[in-house]
């Protein structure tokens, strides 16, 4: 029995209460260690991120400085090229021999986990914390219906198998999103209460420089 490592990657363009209260909430359902939080640099499935690398590591560094557990992890942002997530639990799985690795997905990504670059590897390399609403339903593609008996919804079983299995997990639902935050940006609005205060003010001024 090992204890539970969170990992959480994405572009955090920016970070927001969403992203924060999500791990919160995963971390403290499964009594995970801690959450690592991975920037991303170019993201294989997704538009390029709107703020630049620099920036939102800086935004991430201020929004998880005062919360003990949750950790930033730039690795993806320090390697040339796309960032595959199984290159990602590759390293971390060498950092964190003592840890069983949880990679954190939204519903949505979880769907698209069959177009993944090696996809069945990842699951080699950690078990799946699938983050949605309460009651939400498994995926329809015959890829993830076949990993099915994969699920538990017992976190001891995560500490106690090395990878591989699946646990979806009800979190608190945020209406927050980054592309919202951006859209509000641009239009010249007001941003206050969706992302960390001190967050707001350093993004306002990066942006105004």
């Amino acid at each position: 029995m090992k204890p539970l490592l969170g990992i959480f990657g994405g572009t955090f363009d920016p970070v927001h209460f969403g992203h924060l209260r999500t791990a919160l909430d995963v971390k403290q359902a499964l009594d995970m260690d801690q959450v690592r939080f991975l920037p991303n640099s170019i993201p294989p499935h997704r538009e390029q991120p709107w703020l630049d690398m620099t920036t939102r590591k800086t935004l991430l560094e201020i929004a998880l400085q005062d919360m003990p557990g949750f950790e930033l992890d730039c690795r993806e942002l320090e390697r040339e090229g796309k960032s595959y997530m199984v290159d990602t639990l590759a390293s971390l799985h060498e950092d964190f021999s003592d840890h069983h690795l949880c990679l954190i997905l939204g519903m949505d990504a979880f769907a698209g986990l069959p177009l993944w670059y090696q996809w069945q590897r990842v699951l080699q390399l950690c078990h799946i914390v699938v983050i949605g609403r309460p009651g939400f339903d498994w995926p329809s593609s015959p890829e993830l219906q076949a990993l099915e008996g994969r699920r538990t919804s017992d976190a001891g079983e995560l500490k106690r198998a090395e990878a591989g299995l699946i646990l979806l997990q009800s979190v608190t639902q945020l209406d927050i999103s980054a592309s919202n935050i951006r859209k509000q940006l641009q239009a010249g609005r007001d941003i206050r209460y969706l992302l960390p205060e001190a967050v707001r003010l350093k993004l306002l001024e990066i942006l105004n420089t």
